[in-house]
């Protein structure tokens, strides 16, 4: 049976702040705790003003508080900005928390110009070279199946879910030698979706937290009573898609109706490309569209992501996307 989980960038509004990001965050939390979704997953951005989610333990915090079931993690933390003792400790921390409940996602790619660099003190092509020496170390600080010099408490003993996360290759043959959870990021990124997940089932290695691959994989989803409804919300995340590809990143934009049809055709074209990886329309289109995504994907679970300027027409698209989800499931 497959699961669903919701992944959510805490966005920031034009007109809004931050306080409000946190609020419809913790709101979308709490529905996806009620409508009895997986995990909530936080990700990690840094130096973006339509993007709140840059002290991704903290906010894990706050969700965790404000929700009684649903797991919490990141989607994810990009470990090269880090040091593997500081996250074992932050995580650590987070489980002793919300026992249970705890997932970390771990990425690569750092998405960090040299202003970035420099604030956060790291030469981060050098951390990314050594990403798998730091995933080890992190997984033998939280769990101690490696002798170190150095304790992390909180962090040793944690039971926290290790997950790795990818759109390439890379990630995918990381996560199998490793044994983890495999989570790919098709709805930013769908080029290499059917080839990672062939080579993470094929040379996947079981290990102690894992006996056989698990897949998540990330899907772009907006339910409405209506189509028109539908895709005029799934218009914000559009702009921001292209304000961002085009090196004008900013705060999530109100919707605009027919947006695409004012796009000049590069736009467009990028558009419908990750459009390979969305479902955006009425609850019995939505469920179609899953229904396909899962038979092509053979996913264990889909994350659902989508941002929408109004707060509460996301909390609708997710009662609505659960609804068909629950369908698909049966």
């Amino acid at each position: 049976m497959t699961k669903f989980s919701v992944l959510d960038l805490v966005p920031v509004r034009e007109g809004g702040t931050l306080s409000e990001a946190f609020a419809a965050a913790t709101g979308l939390a709490q529905k996806a705790d009620e409508l009895g979704c997986e995990r909530f997953w936080v990700a990690e951005h840094h130096a973006m003003e339509g993007i709140a989610g840059g002290a991704t333990s903290v906010v894990l915090a706050h969700i965790g508080n404000a929700t009684n079931r649903i797991r919490i993690g990141s989607g994810g933390i990009m470990l090269p900005n880090h040091t593997p003792f500081q996250i074992a400790e932050q995580f650590g921390t987070l489980d002793a928390l919300f026992p249970g409940r705890v997932d970390l996602g771990l990425g690569r790619a750092p998405g960090a110009g040299p202003e970035l660099q420099r604030a956060l003190r790291k030469n981060l092509q050098q951390a990314s070279e050594y990403f798998p020496q730091d995933v080890t170390e992190l997984r033998a600080l939280l769990t101690g199946d490696v002798e170190l010099p150095v304790t992390a408490t909180p962090g040793l003993g944690a039971k926290v879910e290790l997950w790795m996360l990818g759109s390439s290759l890379f990630g995918a043959q990381l996560a199998a030698k490793l044994g983890m959870p495999y989570a790919f990021a098709a709805h930013f990124a769908p080029d290499h979706l059917d080839a990672a997940l062939a080579v993470y089932r094929r040379d996947f290695e079981p290990s102690a937290a894992l006996d056989k691959p698990y897949v998540m994989v990330a899907m772009n989803v907006f339910a409405a009573d209506t189509a028109e409804e539908a895709h005029m919300l799934a218009s914000s995340q559009q702009q921001s898609f292209v304000a961002l590809r085009t090196g004008n990143p900013g705060k999530l934009p109100p919707p605009i109706a027919d947006y695409t049809a004012t796009l000049r055709a590069p736009a467009r074209a990028m558009l419908d490309h990750l459009g390979q990886a969305a479902a955006v329309g009425t609850a019995q289109s939505v469920r179609d569209d899953i229904d396909a995504f899962v038979e092509r994907t053979g996913a264990d679970e889909i994350i659902l992501c989508g941002s929408t300027f109004d707060p509460q027409a996301r909390l609708r698209s997710l009662e609505l996307t659960m609804d068909a989800c629950a369908k698909v499931a049966a």
